[in-house]
């Protein structure tokens, strides 16, 4: 510590380059933080997903429906513990831009295959009384101010036996999560409202939420279940929750991939900025440098000096650049829905204090090792 008034003057001494290398290091761990922000939340739903849970969808696309009929086959299969069905309504409230999962299910069924949603229970004796009744997360209330009793209205490109596209329903009651990372993003509405409502009277859902006995035989239990309908008009593909999520979010694109590039970008790029201010820095007190060696510093010493110059550099860009990052993620989701869990990890604290350390340590290893093999006469005659 008796040398940190030494090292901040050296970081003093050209305080319009320190200002902007500063600033170019908050920027990447600024830039680190919000990108380790959006990973985590494309892939919270992967890490939530139910070890007990599969899902059954058609074999072409999740997009194609699937007969009713299955459900009570899909319940004979040795394994099986239970099954809901679900089916995407795809509607909007009040404008596009208003994207949330809406889903008619079987409210009984679906809210047992979901035991982290939490309601409580004079409102979910409401919604399974009110055929026209619907629940939401309560991040979806919060977002639009919703209330118990309010009217909802949502266009959707389902044609009711009227000829319109509106359907109204009444929110019965706000759900919770059992945890921070719970989706309380969705809007759960009858099925049987949407299937007596709509124009086309087909007996079809989205998809099928199945819960297994025993996780450990989820393989077996989703082959044999497929092998039910093979070969049918309408064959099946069933796989973990946490597979079917994967693949949902890989449609989007491998983020972790595309995530990894672009930190190894800025990174690369804060690297030589850095490494360069530093090596300037050392060049232009070699004469000081020579001189410390003189009245007897060590080689060592000098070394530390150095590198202990590089790591506080990094140390207070970085630390700012994740504090305004923190401060900014846990003001909640900057895409106004499309990414409603949107959080820092408590591991990426410390991933970035990591990458703090290395990039003091590389971008003052080379003027580091540079000021220790100084030669004193060399240096004084070149002063």
């Amino acid at each position: 510590m008796k040398f940190l008034p030494l090292i901040w003057s050296n970081l003093r001494r050209k305080r319009v380059r320190t200002t902007f290398t500063l600033l170019s290091i908050l920027v990447a761990f600024l830039m680190f933080g919000y990108l380790i922000a959006v990973s985590n939340a494309f892939d919270i739903g992967v890490q939530i997903a139910g070890v007990d849970r599969l899902v059954l969808t058609h074999k072409v696309s999740i997009i194609l429906p699937l007969p009713f009929s299955y459900m009570d086959r899909i319940a004979q299969v040795p394994g099986v513990a239970d099954v809901a069905h679900a089916t995407w309504f795809g509607g909007i409230y009040q404008d596009p831009k208003n994207f949330f999962a809406q889903i008619a299910v079987d409210p009984e069924r679906y809210l047992r295959l979901y035991p982290e949603f939490l309601i409580p229970e004079d409102q979910k004796k409401a919604w399974f009384a009110d055929r026209t009744g619907a629940i939401c997360g309560k991040y979806l209330a919060d977002r639009y101010h919703w209330k118990i009793g309010d009217r909802i209205p949502i266009t959707a490109p389902w044609l009711k036996k009227d000829g319109g596209t509106s359907w109204e329903f009444t929110l019965d009651g706000i759900y919770t999560g059992a945890t921070p990372t719970t989706d309380t993003t969705q809007f759960l509405f009858h099925y049987d409202y949407f299937y007596e409502s709509r124009l086309r009277h087909d007996a079809t859902v989205g998809w099928y939420i199945i819960r297994i006995a025993h996780p450990d035989q989820a393989p077996q239990i989703a082959e044999k279940i497929d092998a039910l309908f093979a070969n049918s008009d309408t064959e099946t593909k069933t796989s973990t929750e946490k597979a079917f999520m994967q693949g949902f979010a890989k449609q989007v694109g491998d983020i972790g991939a595309i995530i990894t590039a672009i930190l190894t970008v800025v990174f690369f790029i804060i690297l030589l900025v850095a490494g360069n201010t530093m090596m300037q820095s050392v060049r232009e007190r070699i004469t000081e440098l020579a001189v410390l060696k003189t009245v007897g510093f060590p080689n060592g010493l000098i070394l530390t000096l150095v590198l202990a110059e590089s790591v506080l550099l990094a140390g207070m860009g970085g630390a700012l650049g994740l504090g305004l990052a923190w401060l900014l993620i846990s003001r909640g989701d900057p895409t106004g829905g499309a990414l409603p869990i949107f959080v820092m990890p408590p591991w990426s604290t410390a991933l970035g204090v990591v990458f703090i350390i290395v990039l003091g340590l590389a971008t003052g290893t080379l003027p580091a090792l540079q000021a220790m093999r100084l030669r004193v006469v060399q240096a004084l005659r070149r002063g």
